[in-house]
């Protein structure tokens, strides 16, 4: 079986929010999926390296934000591609703190829920979180975002700790054109009508807002 066979299972985009003793952060996951009904269950899985697992094993609560088709790559790109550790993935991205602490994104999402973990499943790379809905919104807005929609129209790239990251092959019209690669996230740029060389120096990627300097050329 190839790995390119898990490209025909569905999955959204969605933004975690967690917290610490100190701040909040979130991440991006596009594994949440229900697991059952009264009580509302779900389960995500989030890589056991990243920030985002240790606070909500700590803490043990965290949100999900189903991020839509209208919601900006740029976002995804500042709760995707960077450590919370070391940044404060939230400074540019609009969001409210719950009264338990843990923030909601307001970038065009459909909802959000407040989850409460109740087990969790250790895999080698990867931590299941099983976690029973607290709260959410009273309704739903806009179309959510799959993650084929991600990787097709906002041409977004997993990142590596994503459970969903392959590598990726250059189709038959990729390899006429000149591609140029973000070395932060992994978006490549190849448009045969606007040269790379010829975009402005200020110009930054469209996913994670990487400076054009970050781009390498894509062999």
């Amino acid at each position: 079986m190839t790995s390119d066979i898990f490209s025909t299972l569905s999955s959204g985009i969605y933004a975690i929010g967690v917290k610490n003793d100190h701040k909040v952060s979130a991440c991006i996951v596009n594994s949440v999926v229900q697991v059952s009904s009264r009580p509302d269950i779900i389960a995500v899985s989030v890589n056991r390296n990243n920030y985002s697992c240790k606070c909500i094993s700590d803490s043990g609560i965290f949100t999900v934000s189903v991020l839509s088709e209208d919601t900006s790559g740029a976002v995804i790109g500042a709760l995707g591609y960077n450590s919370g550790k070391d940044t404060d993935k939230l400074k540019n991205v609009r969001y409210r703190v719950l009264a338990e602490g843990v923030p909601v994104i307001k970038e065009n999402i459909c909802c959000w829920f407040l989850c409460r973990v109740v087990n969790r499943l250790e895999t080698r790379n990867h931590v299941l979180f099983l976690a029973e809905i607290l709260a959410g919104s009273e309704t739903i807005k806009r179309k959510p975002m799959t993650f084929d929609f991600f990787r097709r129209v906002v041409k977004g790239r997993a990142p590596q700790n994503s459970p969903s990251y392959r590598e990726e092959k250059n189709t038959a019209g990729e390899m006429d054109k000149e591609s140029w690669i973000c070395t932060i996230c992994g978006y490549v740029y190849s448009d045969r009508f606007v040269p790379f060389e010829e975009l402005p120096d200020e110009w930054i990627c469209p996913i994670c807002g990487a400076p054009k300097l970050s781009f390498r050329r894509k062999e």
